[in-house]
């Protein structure tokens, strides 16, 4: 008697596990079954920046390690001294790095010294970026190691970006079902594809060579960043 409940209860639990087994398939065969169409959609704004940031800094090389430092500290004295009276408050200037390094060198087989201080200044009034950068190479700068234009409103147009993707995304998978005289549903699945990088259209930095001469002349072309989101969308096919 023991020996056949066993069996009814095994047996129960095999009836059980099947049942689930198929009903599991059925699922998956039916979430495959579903109609559907993936697309991909750009969303493009065009920007006009508002501000610069400016990454520039000061380097000397020397056989003393003090000497070296003094030059770079007596440059970096004369920059901030310009900078406040260039009419930048000191919240949008700010020294980000400072190195003092021994280096050998193989070719004169002795030690030498570098030393290095970046600083980075906020320009928020771009009319007066020429005026910046000459007064700046006055100073006794060295190293203009980055240029880059900003927004102030830059996650609204980050914004407005990702909803003309989705725009674009809807828009090219009705060209595709039109077609066939089917229509979209509902989308079951978005991607974010979009890379976290704005860059002016257009930019040439040849401040240095540009000092040279005593003409005025122009050296910034601002043009205007462009502000990319990209998406991957599928839509339920009806």
């Amino acid at each position: 008697m023991t020996a056949n409940k066993s069996n009814l209860t095994y047996m129960k639990k095999s009836v059980l596990i099947l049942m689930t087994f198929i009903a599991t398939m059925t699922q998956a065969q039916e979430q495959k079954q579903i109609p559907q169409v993936s697309v991909t959609g750009e969303g493009k704004v065009m920007v006009k920046p508002d501000h610069i940031v400016i990454n520039f800094g000061v380097d000397n090389t020397g056989k003393d390690a003090t000497e070296v430092k003094k030059l770079n500290d007596e440059t970096v004295d004369k920059v901030v001294k310009f900078v406040k009276k260039f009419g930048i408050p000191t919240s949008d200037f700010q020294t980000t790095s400072v190195s003092l390094n021994r280096n050998y060198d193989y070719e004169k087989k002795k030690y030498n010294y570098q030393a290095s201080q970046s600083i980075s200044i906020t320009l928020k009034d771009i009319t007066k970026y020429d005026a910046l950068m000459m007064g700046l190479v006055d100073t006794g700068i060295n190293n203009i190691s980055d240029v880059e234009f900003k927004s102030s409103k830059m996650e609204e147009y980050k914004s407005e970006a990702r909803k003309l993707a989705i725009k674009d995304a809807k828009h090219k998978a009705e060209d595709y079902v039109m077609v066939l005289n089917q229509k979209i549903g509902k989308a079951i699945l978005i991607t974010d594809n979009t890379q976290s990088f704005y860059a002016p259209v257009m930019y040439k930095a040849e401040r240095m060579a540009a000092v040279a001469a005593d003409e005025p002349r122009e050296t910034l072309a601002v043009g205007e960043i462009e502000v990319t989101a990209n998406v991957s969308v599928s839509f339920i096919l009806e």
